[in-house]
């Protein structure tokens, strides 16, 4: 039975991700740490705009980034992070090595997105090797696993794994695996609710094993938990919050709050509270992944103008209300921090790369 918003697809992972925080409250004698990241679907080609408008979306991130993250530090002093997830059809060197201007001044990093549309297992192999080479060889960026670029993943149109049920916008059951070989360390795509290419679980980390044969395979997974080794063969998935809150103008109906921050979704006090609130924890940890598209105008002189020195500082707040830290982190910061405090060796992925190697 289709709800509105799809609530059909998330609604029961709402319910079960409470419950299941309820059953391990938190440890009073354990100090708590949130760690907030935010995750941008950068597409500075955002409706089809000219080179040169493209590329003053990025100068304008690139001259003012700097002094918001300056003022945003968090518990250890330490400046705000973005990271950039960049379309692979929408690279242009130029823009890129705009973005590792910023990389190299410790203020974030670049991560992988793409879209693609039932092209192939070749074409995207192909698209995501040249991509990835690009990225590494030509600008410094990215990360290293076992000797191999490492990359954080952001599906286009959400659909990862051949999930939205149209069949649309990817064409790969197997995709999972793929990015695996690829040297994807983490996906950090959902939450995509309303879209129906949202997942049944819900405010989760946890490892998605793939199965070539079927689409969506990451719509449920195995759970981090400390002292629980990985799966063989398991990607790491990485949600935000998804909640359900007071909406702004209406009394009785209720907003649905994805950790979305847009020209039309700024950020709020209780906001801040439900994201800390509902985002996945393990053990004391708790990690904020909100994102954005920050290129396109609308978002960014938004952004740009407040809403993430605003968003940071009610996390702040909320954090301190409880006695909590606040530590910025990265996508790879976050993967790693992740996988420290399940107790898990990040440095266990011996066999990224192994069938299809980065080309050049």
């Amino acid at each position: 039975m289709k709800l509105p918003r799809h609530a059909e697809l998330w609604a029961p992972g709402l319910l079960r991700a409470r419950a299941r925080q309820r059953a391990q409250p938190i440890d009073p004698q354990v100090p708590v740490t949130v760690h907030l990241m935010f995750a941008d679907h950068y597409e500075p080609y955002w409706n089809k705009p000219t080179d040169a408008v493209a590329l003053q979306r990025v100068r304008v991130w690139a001259d003012r980034w700097p002094a918001i993250a300056g003022a945003a530090v968090d518990h250890d002093g330490r400046a705000a992070q973005w990271s950039f997830f960049y379309p692979q059809e929408e690279y242009r060197p130029e823009i890129l090595d705009l973005l590792a201007t910023l990389t190299r001044a410790g203020l974030g990093d670049v991560e992988i997105h793409i879209h693609h549309d039932g092209e192939g297992e070749q074409d995207f192999v192909e698209r995501m090797q040249g991509f990835i080479a690009a990225l590494h060889r030509d600008h410094a960026l990215l990360h290293d696993i076992d000797g191999h670029p490492a990359f954080g993943f952001i599906h286009g149109n959400w659909a990862l794994d051949n999930s939205h049920p149209s069949g649309r916008w990817c064409g790969l059951n197997n995709e999972l695996t793929l990015l695996r070989e690829l040297g994807c360390y983490a996906d950090f795509t959902m939450p995509a609710a309303p879209d129906p290419c949202q997942t049944a679980l819900v405010n989760a980390i946890y490892w998605a094993v793939d199965d070539p044969a079927r689409p969506k395979s990451h719509d449920q997974g195995i759970l981090l938990e400390p002292g629980t080794p990985p799966p063989a063969a398991a990607l790491l998935c990485v949600q935000g919050p998804l909640a359900l809150g007071r909406h702004p103008r209406w009394r009785v109906l209720p907003t649905l709050d994805v950790g979305e921050l847009a020209g039309y979704a700024a950020p709020s006090a209780a906001r801040a509270v439900r994201w800390i609130t509902h985002a996945p924890r393990i053990g004391n940890d708790i990690f904020v992944k909100l994102y954005t598209h920050g290129a396109p105008e609308k978002n960014a002189t938004a952004l740009l103008g407040g809403h993430i020195a605003h968003a940071i500082a009610h996390v702040r707040s909320a954090c301190e209300a409880r006695g909590w830290r606040l530590r910025h982190a990265t996508a790879w910061e976050t993967y790693q921090r992740i996988l420290a405090a399940a107790g898990v060796h990040a440095a266990g992925d011996t066999d990224i790369g192994t069938r299809h190697a980065v080309a050049g």
